[in-house]
């Protein structure tokens, strides 16, 4: 390797370190502050916390009106043309998405008539979390088995309020989030729209006659190390694959498993970085 190759390697090396000096944080002591989004101005975001009210009052209206859904509002973060907010269903079924709230920055004004969502993200949050309900003895034993890991071994889970303030992944948990795609996710999704009261064992019926391609549920298992100290630990990344390989009773799906250390990026709500243990698609542990 030439000097001015060895200059320039060294010379990405420090700005990593330097980046990672000024935006890693400790993911315990992380509260979704520092968040970013590209391009965002922060003009916007001082005007809705001016407007909080009023924005997150239109947030609340465009979920009642598109998806007879209450949500409670977590977090509004500056935008590229206004602010996205991050909410949390209250209730069945459960999820955690983002609406985008408009702003005129010139006039300071809150479009509250134009709120809007990227195409499709909140329709597949809501089908998670309707899977979520038509097997909750299912996700209940998964629950109980990854508390378990937190307690035999010195990893923990994403705290809530980082997956309340900066994570909109659908339905989600301290230890995993679910995404859902295809046909029979669509048919649940028109059947929850058309009967919002829809019951559990509505849901349950349905599944049972419209079973589900494992392939088109994705189940997102992510543990960080508890000790700041640490890397990623491969004797417990490979005993977590092993049981969730080995495990019956679990919900249907393809599931995906990241172990970080300690550290997650403030700016991106995010601890997968080099280090990080995974096993993920295309092999992924696949559940019928």
């Amino acid at each position: 390797m030439s000097g001015a190759d060895n200059n320039e390697t060294t010379e990405n090396e420090n700005q990593q370190d330097d980046y990672e000096k000024e935006n890693y944080v400790r993911v315990q002591d992380y509260t979704g502050e520092g968040y970013t989004l590209y391009d965002a101005n922060e003009e916007y975001g001082k005007i809705a916390e001016e407007n909080r009210d009023k924005v997150i009052s239109a947030v609340q209206q465009y979920f009642l009106d598109n998806y007879s859904v209450e949500v409670e509002v977590h977090n509004i973060v500056s935008a590229m043309d206004g602010v996205t907010v991050f909410v949390e269903s209250i209730g069945e079924p459960h999820f955690n998405t983002i609406a985008i709230v408009p702003i005129d920055l010139k006039n300071e004004e809150i479009k509250t008539d134009s709120v809007w969502s990227r195409d499709g993200e909140v329709e597949f949050a809501i089908q998670g979390g309707l899977y979520a309900m038509a097997f909750e003895e299912e996700f209940t034993k998964l629950d109980t088995y990854l508390e378990e890991i937190t307690q035999q071994y010195s990893v923990i889970a994403t705290p809530l309020e980082v997956v309340r303030k900066v994570q909109a992944h659908g339905h989600s948990t301290q230890y995993y989030f679910i995404s859902a795609a295809g046909n029979v996710f669509r048919e649940v999704l028109a059947e929850y729209l058309a009967n919002p009261q829809i019951t559990k064992e509505e849901l349950e019926r349905f599944f049972e006659e419209n079973p589900i391609d494992p392939r088109y549920l994705n189940v997102n298992i992510e543990f960080y190390m508890e000790n700041s100290e640490t890397e990623p630990d491969e004797e417990i990344f490979n005993q977590i694959v092993t049981d969730i390989e080995e495990m019956k009773g679990i919900p249907a799906g393809g599931y995906s498993i990241f172990l970080n250390d300690n550290y997650i990026d403030k700016t991106r709500g995010s601890g997968k970085k080099e280090s990080t243990l995974e096993r993920k698609a295309p092999d992924k542990i696949m559940k019928d």
